[in-house]
């Protein structure tokens, strides 16, 4: 596995000039991921849900940011349950060029689904089959029909004003991006001492027995092209999703970048977190696929049968 250093990004190309057209990618990587302006239609690509687009069809370049321009798609996946309260801060921070949201309703009990349909008519909402962060994201993740696809939390504490490190990461090269809270200029306002030094034993850990180089296993906030989805096979339905995704990418060999996040604190309910058990599952989790080599199970499109909603629909 290779981890991507800023200064390896900017060797590339300059950080404040990115071409409208087509952007040149890494040393050793394929030639572009998407194909650029005027080449001639030929092999289809597809991502990681079977979605595709032709070689060579013209794909209009949008603006994302001060010198730079993209034309892949973007999904925003974002579990919630009982997030009501929060989502009008988590979407008013989603940039406007994001093509797709996708919200995965955990059997919530308050007006979370009335809410996001407020904020945002065109939301995708996808009501969970089963329980866990671990499930909704598969069910998530099942429902997007764009080129990159991001995950973020719907309690306030990732700032989608981030989404265009991860984006620009991707499109420079990567193929799967990490958040990092403890990067060079990352933080956290939320972390506690046990998560903290948890998080970083967990972290040594997993570096020592598949050769990462890690500063944030366990955070929720990662990018990846939905073409390397299936590389992921997503098969943990509980919290230790995340660690296991890192984990995963690294197996497959995909080209990870880590970008620094600022996790701030949720402003309004509880969070579902438990420090000692949640480290208990990423353990183990930790310990089964460092034995189970390449023979996990095959993915699944979700974990527990899970539906997606019309925009017309009332929730049951």
């Amino acid at each position: 596995m290779t981890i991507l250093t800023h200064s390896e990004v900017g060797q590339v190309m300059p950080a404040t000039i990115l071409s409208l057209t087509a952007l040149p990618s890494l040393p050793g990587l394929p030639s572009r991921p998407w194909p650029g302006a005027g080449e001639q239609p030929g092999s289809v690509l597809r991502n990681g849900n079977g979605h595709s687009a032709r070689r060579g069809m013209q794909r209009s370049y949008r603006p994302v940011s001060d010198g730079l321009a993209i034309a892949p798609t973007v999904s925003v996946v974002i579990p919630a349950m009982n997030e009501a309260a929060n989502l009008p801060a988590v979407f008013a921070t989603l940039p406007g060029w994001i093509d797709q949201v996708v919200l995965v309703d955990g059997h919530s009990t308050d007006d979370t689904i009335e809410v996001a349909r407020a904020l945002r008519p065109d939301v995708t909402v996808v009501l969970q089959g089963g329980i866990g962060k671990g499930d909704a994201l598969v069910a998530g993740f099942a429902a997007c029909t764009t080129d990159i696809i991001v995950a973020m939390d719907a309690d306030g504490s990732t700032d989608g004003r981030e989404i265009i490190r991860f984006v620009s990461a991707l499109v420079s090269g990567a193929d799967f991006v990490k958040g990092s809270r403890f990067a060079s200029a990352g933080r956290s306002d939320d972390i506690t001492a046990i998560r903290r030094y948890g998080n970083r034993g967990l972290n040594l850990l997993v570096n020592s027995l598949f050769g990462t180089q890690y500063t944030d296993l366990c955070y929720g906030y990662n990018a990846f092209w939905a073409r390397h989805l299936p590389k992921l096979a997503l098969d943990s339905p509980g919290f230790e999703v995340e660690a296991l995704m890192g984990i995963r990418a690294a197996r497959a060999r995909l080209r990870i970048h880590e970008v620094a996040s600022h996790e701030r604190p949720r402003e309004y309910g509880t969070s579902n977190l438990h420090a000692i058990s949640d480290g208990c599952r990423i353990f183990r989790l930790i310990v089964r696929e460092r034995f189970a080599g390449r023979r996990h199970r095959a993915a699944k499109p979700f974990l527990a049968a899970a539906r997606t909603m019309s925009s017309q629909a009332a929730r049951p």
